[in-house]
């Protein structure tokens, strides 16, 4: 547990240290927390981009070898996003059996509105919203409650996956001999986390503000 908090707080100097202990823990620890981040709800603060950075400048300089890492932590995504559909398709199918009268009334038309918003914005959602933090969690849990079909689903995560990591590692690797990547490091993690989330909080902000009208004009 020491651990985990260590690398979600100075996750750099974290993973450089698990890096020069055990190469195979580093490999295991990165493939359990991107695992982890979109494959248990409870699990958003995971930092999957930061990390995918971090893993892949430290991969320029390390024994760590960027050629083993990408397929593993692709393998990490699509894993956790498939873990968190089957945890949605099991609470789906037992909502849709309950006969509890505000699981009938109530939740059933916001999962049956979900379904309608899938089914149209299945393929951007699951692709686009791997790489919008927090947000990723969810999305893979909601569509298997929703009951969103699972060919479609694993295509979508994999394309999505395939995008995120190599996006993100390959990257870090590219300018990670860079000096004043070196010299820099905390400021471009911490930067990277805050423009990642800059549209997470936008869209929450504008859905309150929307509301917000809603109410006066009522």
């Amino acid at each position: 547990m020491n651990e985990l908090l260590e690398i979600v707080l100075h996750t750099d100097v974290a993973l450089m240290r698990i890096v020069a202990e055990n190469v195979t823990e580093a490999y295991v620890v990165l493939f359990l927390i991107i695992f982890c981040e979109t494959g248990l709800l409870f699990l958003p603060f995971l930092p999957g981009d930061g990390l995918l950075f971090s893993a892949g400048v430290i991969t320029a300089s390390t024994a760590l070898n960027i050629v083993w890492l990408v397929p593993l932590l692709i393998l990490a995504a699509v894993l956790g996003n498939l873990t968190n559909y089957f945890v949605g398709v099991f609470f789906g199918k037992n909502l849709e059996k309950s006969d509890n009268h505000f699981v009938r009334k109530y939740l059933m038309k916001h999962i049956i509105r979900t379904r309608y918003f899938y089914e149209k914005h299945g393929a951007k959602s699951i692709v686009i919203g791997r790489f919008f933090p927090v947000i990723r969690t969810y999305i893979p849990f909601f569509a298997g409650l929703s009951g969103f079909k699972y060919n479609p689903f694993l295509l979508y995560t994999v394309i999505g996956s395939v995008l995120w990591v190599p996006f993100f590692s390959l990257t870090g690797y590219i300018i990670g001999e860079n000096t004043w990547v070196k010299n820099n490091f905390g400021l471009i993690f911490l930067g990277l986390i805050i423009v990642t989330l800059m549209p997470f909080f936008y869209n929450i902000l504008k859905l309150a503000f929307q509301k917000k009208v809603q109410k006066k004009d009522d």
